[in-house]
C-alpha cells in the first residue's frame, strides 16, 4: 500500500502493519481515538505518514529493539518493553524498524488526542503563552501517571459499550498531563535550529492560502523552497511551530468558518471551496476542529 506524506488519526492504523485487535468506535471516542494492534516480531523498514494530532504509542506486551529515523537521517535505537511510550506531536513522515528480543508477542495501543482538546489544555497550563506552546517528541520513555491513565483507556476499549462521559474525563486528564509535563513555550526557533528565511516563508504561506483548495503536495512546496521535502518539513515547523499539512488544515478551517458566517453558500459548496471533494470528509474535519458540525456552526450567534 502506498504511504502518503500525511494522514488522519482515523486512517493511521492502516499503515502500521500487524493485526488490529480492538478499535474504539462511536460517539464515545470523539475526543480520543484508540486501538490495539499485534505487531510482527521483525520488521525491516516501515514508513509511516505524519499526523496532525498528538499521538501516543504504548507498548502493552513484548520487548523489542526499536529504531527510527526521519528522512535519510541516522537511525536512533531504543529498547521497548511493556509500559514504554512514544509521544509524537506531528511533523515529518518517518521510518521505523524493530526486532523482538523476547518470546512474548509484541503488542501496542495507539491513542490520539483531538486537537481542540489539546488546545484547551495548553491554554489552561500556559495562559497567554498557549499560542507558542508545543508538545515535544519523546521516544521510549516511561511515566507512571500516564501509564495509569492509559490502562483506563485500555479497559474502556475492551468494554462492549464505552462510556462517553468516562472517556471524556480520561481524555481531558491525558491532555492536561501532556501539557503540564511534555509541552514547552517556544516563541522563536531554538538557537541553532534552522528555519526558512522570512521572505521565503511568507511567499510559501501566501501560496498555500491561494491554493488551499488544491491537493496537499509536499514535493511542490519543497521545490519552492529549494530543499528536500523532509528538510522542508523540518524548516517549516521550526518557523511556524506546526507541520505544513497542519498549517494547510488551519487555513482551510479558518476560511470555512468565514464562509459559513459571511455567505449563504451551501456546506457542499464551501467544502469544495476549501479543498474537500467529499462533504462528509469536510464535516468530519470541521467537527474535530470546532466541536460543531458546519450547519450548527453557521446557526450560532
Amino acid at each position: 500500500m502506498p504511504v502518503p506524506e500525511t494522514t488522519s488519526a482515523e486512517a493511521f492504523e492502516r499503515y502500521v502493519g500487524g493485526k488490529c485487535l480492538r478499535v474504539g468506535s462511536g460517539d464515545a471516542w470523539r475526543d480520543i481515538k484508540a486501538w490495539t494492534v499485534a505487531l510482527p516480531r521483525v520488521v525491516d523498514v516501515l514508513p509511516l505518514p505524519s499526523v496532525s494530532e498528538p499521538f501516543l504509542a504504548w507498548t502493552t506486551s513484548g520487548e523489542v529493539e526499536f529504531q527510527e529515523r526521519e528522512g535519510n537521517g541516522p537511525w536512533t535505537t531504543q529498547r521497548l518493553k511493556k509500559g514504554s511510550f512514544f509521544l509524537t506531536s506531528g511533523g515529518a513522515p518517518y521510518d521505523c524498524r524493530w526486532k523482538a528480543v523476547t518470546a512474548e508477542p509484541f503488542e501496542s495501543m495507539a491513542v490520539f488526542i483531538a486537537l481542540p482538546l489539546l488546545e484547551l489544555a495548553l491554554a489552561e497550563v500556559f495562559g497567554e503563552d498557549a499560542a507558542h506552546a508545543r508538545l515535544r517528541n519523546i521516544s521510549a520513555f516511561t511515566d507512571v501517571a500516564l501509564n495509569s491513565l492509559m490502562e483506563r483507556v485500555h479497559e474502556e476499549l475492551m468494554r462492549r459499550h464505552a462510556s462517553p462521559l468516562f472517556l471524556e474525563g480520561i481524555a481531558q486528564a491525558i491532555a492536561i498531563h501532556l501539557a503540564r509535563n511534555y509541552a514547552e513555550a517556544v516563541k522563536e526557533s531554538p538557537s541553532g535550529s534552522p528555519s526558512l528565511p522570512g521572505f521565503k516563508l511568507q511567499q510559501i504561506s501566501n501560496w498555500m492560502a491561494e491554493h488551499m483548495a488544491e491537493d496537499f503536495n509536499l514535493d511542490q512546496l519543497a521545490a519552492q523552497a529549494g530543499v528536500s521535502k523532509f528538510y522542508f518539513t523540518r524548516l517549516f515547523k521550526n518557523a511556524k511551530g506546526v507541520s505544513p499539512s497542519r498549517y494547510l488544515l488551519t487555513l482551510r478551517m479558518d476560511e470555512a468558518r468565514r464562509l459559513l458566517r459571511e455567505t449563504k453558500r451551501s456546506v457542499v459548496e464551501i467544502a469544495l471551496d476549501v479543498g474537500y471533494a467529499n462533504p462528509s470528509h469536510f464535516a468530519r474535519f470541521f467537527r474535530r476542529e470546532t466541536g460543531l458540525s458546519p450547519s450548527d456552526y453557521r446557526q450560532q450567534r
